[in-house]
């Protein structure tokens, strides 16, 4: 899948089928609850990008768990986000020792506990940096919300994290995983180099089969999805593989990723809705044009929203495009791709 307009035109109808219907009977929340863990000292502006574009695509709320160095940063760039700054770090904590890091780790999980259940989705990773410290409670957090059932996507830190400590995330079915091309040669050193004996340690990411590779490396995750950024972006949760190679732009400006990681867990909200309907209307259009897997289905769509956004962007800004240029055009493409009824 990828290329052509006329593939196109055959899955952008079946996505919008997932796609919920603005009514004046519906309430707030019912569009998506998404939650961004992440933010600390040194990077405030990822988890907003991520957060705010989950707001931009159509998400009716948004929460940012962060560091307190990170909180009044974050809230200052927007009012629209509802920010938690319960997540620590060792320059917050000083030198402590394990039974003091055991009891703040618990902390951290009883104050991000209580708010998991209300979330459709949880982005795990923009900003979050490699703090021993705020890993150990993140990690916690993973286990929680897989233990609820909740949808996460993987990104920057997120996907640092998972890649030292895989069992994280291994055969949970509802994971994306959104690396770009350096951490997905991580991964396949972790996941299929040191797991495999018949593999050399550090095994070639080959350009020429990476669908071949990326569905191989999904199905030894058990079920995990894994979209690869990249100038085609390729889906695969071991047992397809989808690309998305429309629309984007040349502009390799930091922070698209995070509008990724935020288009995408409003889109695997969304999906997961759909498909726990018995009664949804085109299910089997869905399922036939894109996949019955709303993992899959969330990470083609935020894909392919992200790619036309940069491209709107890019074509307004040229150069001068920033992330912040491709979050203003996320309602516009929305309506493009997937127009309200008239």
């Amino acid at each position: 899948m990828g290329g052509n307009s006329t593939e196109l035109q055959k899955i952008l109808p079946a996505l919008e089928k997932v796609v919920p219907v603005l009514a004046p009977g519906r309430h707030k929340g019912q569009a998506g609850k998404i939650a961004v863990i992440g933010g600390c000292r040194e990077y405030t502006g990822a988890p907003y990008f991520a957060a705010i574009s989950a707001l931009k695509m159509g998400a009716d709320l948004a929460h940012v768990f962060c560091t307190s160095g990170a909180a009044t940063v974050i809230k200052s760039y927007s009012p629209e986000l509802i920010v938690h700054p319960v997540l620590h770090e060792s320059y917050d904590v000083g030198e402590i020792g394990e039974e003091e890091i055991s009891g703040l780790k618990d902390k951290v999980l009883a104050e991000v506990g209580k708010w998991l259940q209300r979330f459709d989705c949880i982005v795990i990773g923009p900003g979050l940096g490699r703090d021993p410290i705020l890993l150990d409670c993140v990690a916690a957090i993973i286990e929680e919300a897989k233990f609820k059932n909740i949808p996460l996507v993987l990104d920057g830190d997120g996907l640092f994290l998972v890649t030292n400590q895989p069992e994280l995330i291994i055969g949970y079915p509802l994971a994306i995983l959104t690396p770009n091309v350096m951490e997905h040669k991580r991964l396949v050193a972790k996941i299929v180099g040191e797991r495999d004996q018949n593999v050399p340690q550090n095994p070639e990411v080959s350009n020429e089969d990476l669908p071949g590779q990326l569905q191989d490396l999904a199905k030894r995750m058990e079920g995990v999805t894994i979209l690869q950024k990249g100038k085609t972006d390729y889906i695969s949760d071991g047992k397809t593989v989808l690309s998305s190679d429309y629309y984007g732009s040349p502009r390799r400006c930091g922070g698209q990723g995070d509008v990724l990681s935020g288009s995408t867990a409003v889109f695997v909200s969304w999906a997961k809705e759909y498909f726990s309907n018995e009664n949804a209307a085109g299910k089997k259009e869905v399922e036939e044009r894109v996949s019955n897997n709303p993992t899959m289905v969330g990470a083609l769509a935020g894909s392919l929203l992200c790619r036309k956004s940069a491209a709107n962007a890019f074509a307004q800004h040229k150069r001068a495009t920033t992330t912040t240029n491709i979050i203003e055009y996320l309602g516009h493409s929305m309506d493009e791709l997937f127009p309200l009824p008239q």
